[in-house]
């Protein structure tokens, strides 16, 4: 498994937003053009992931000292469940090893979950990657997330300095996101 710099063409521009669209509801996705535009500004990366050429999918993803955030990571619809994935992410926590990386996940123990079995999929996909479940949930905006990550336990402030270095003045105080218990 290959991990490539996004290129921003107008090529995976197009691949990458329709893969977006595709793996996350509305109320998880932020402006792609705010995505590209911190990853211009240097405070996120984008990463493609090639099998040989063939594209497989996409990550983005915040550093800060040593953490890296995934905000987001997604596999090509029809590639899904053939193993792609979990190359694609062993490859980028081998490629981030020096980093405690970690990722928010919808909680599969909520009981009364709607998707239930699917949550339970993706944290068995995590686990199985060799993610630790992490203390703390993570609140972004209206949405409360289970962690998991590898590397060591992330704490509430390195994540709001991290997320505070993102946004920056003034979006800073515009979003709530956070660390909870």
């Amino acid at each position: 498994m290959q991990i490539r710099k996004v290129e921003n063409t107008e090529e995976e521009d197009k691949r990458i937003l329709d893969l977006y669209y595709e793996a996350f509801p509305e109320s998880e996705r932020a402006p792609y053009k705010s995505l590209k535009k911190n990853v211009a500004k240097g405070k996120a990366e984008q990463w493609n992931f090639f099998e040989e050429e063939m594209w497989v999918g996409w990550i983005y993803l915040v550093k800060h000292k040593d953490i890296a955030y995934i905000f987001y990571f997604a596999i090509d619809a029809r590639l899904r469940g053939k193993g792609y994935g979990t190359k694609a992410l062993k490859a980028f926590i081998e490629k981030y090893k020096d980093y405690r990386v970690f990722l928010g996940l919808e909680d599969w123990r909520e009981e009364d979950a709607e998707n239930k079995e699917q949550r339970i999929k993706r944290y068995q996909f995590y686990k199985n990657c060799g993610l630790d479940v992490l203390p703390h949930r993570l609140k972004e905006v209206n949405n409360i997330f289970a962690i998991m990550g590898v590397g060591g336990p992330v704490e509430p402030a390195e994540y709001k300095e991290m997320i505070d270095n993102y946004f920056g003045w003034p979006l800073k105080y515009f979003f709530d996101m956070r660390m909870i218990d």
